[in-house]
């Protein structure tokens, strides 16, 4: 089972790739797109949808785990991020991978068994798990694995995905 994680956002979206057969999970690949600030939002939207359009096709992931969003603050920063989310779902759709999402609070239990761990904490679990010699750079990154270790924890999967 192949397992593509996201975390959302307008300036940095993080991915990864993750494989699960039986109890072994092991990291595939991962990485941080960056939108620049200077360009339009329209122009960032379409460079995320492009960019995760390509990341499926490649990994032709059988599920993919994006994280909710959680703000309690600043509802503009809420109203980017929510854009790059709704791009990302139907990028996903498109390319007819099966969605879940997942709270942070939901990745914090599943990853470190309390759901108001720290992201370092987060971080040095996922690079335990993986049994990875460093943590993965960029933290966007490292919570989009997160978010799929999540999902490989707690879905139970068929026996075979058609």
């Amino acid at each position: 089972m192949i397992i593509l994680g996201i975390d959302p956002g307008i300036a940095r979206t993080g991915w990864g790739v993750i494989k699960k057969h039986r109890n072994e999970v092991t990291l595939v690949n991962y990485d941080c797109l960056e939108t620049k600030p200077t360009s339009t939002p329209s122009k960032r939207l379409s460079q995320i949808y492009r960019h995760l359009v390509k990341v499926a096709q490649k990994f032709k992931p059988h599920a993919a785990a994006v994280e909710d969003l959680f703000f309690n603050t600043n509802a503009k920063t809420a109203m980017k991020v929510g854009e790059a989310r709704g791009v990302i779902l139907v990028a996903l759709q498109q390319q007819k991978v099966p969605i879940f999402h997942y709270t942070p609070l939901q990745v914090k239990n599943a990853i470190t068994g309390y759901g108001r761990a720290s992201k370092t904490q987060i971080q040095k679990m996922v690079k335990t798990i993986l049994k990875l010699d460093h943590i993965p750079k960029s933290d966007d990154a490292a919570d989009a694995i997160a978010v799929a270790l999540t999902h490989a924890f707690t879905v139970k999967f068929p026996k075979k995905v058609v």
